[in-house]
């Protein structure tokens, strides 16, 4: 069974409140605290702690991005 976080759990893996860094993209969590490119809790203008399905279309890369990442849980809505 899949664990679910609300939006304000998601907010405190921001890289900053919490050693874990997370992300959401379609209503899945990942970790991405061992991401170099996430350190500090900020990708270019993009921060963690969030949900970045909307955001995804203006990035340079598609959603296989987040196969690298493990699925910490399911973001509820």
């Amino acid at each position: 069974m899949t664990k679910a976080y609300s939006r304000s759990q998601l907010a405190l893996r921001n890289g900053q409140d919490k050693e874990e860094i997370w992300v959401a993209y379609q209503g899945k969590i990942y970790d991405v605290t061992t991401s170099k490119l996430w350190r500090n809790g900020q990708h270019y203008e993009h921060w963690a702690g969030q949900d970045l399905t909307n955001e995804l279309p203006d990035a340079p890369h598609t959603e296989t991005v987040f196969k690298k990442f493990k699925v910490i849980g399911e973001l509820r809505e």
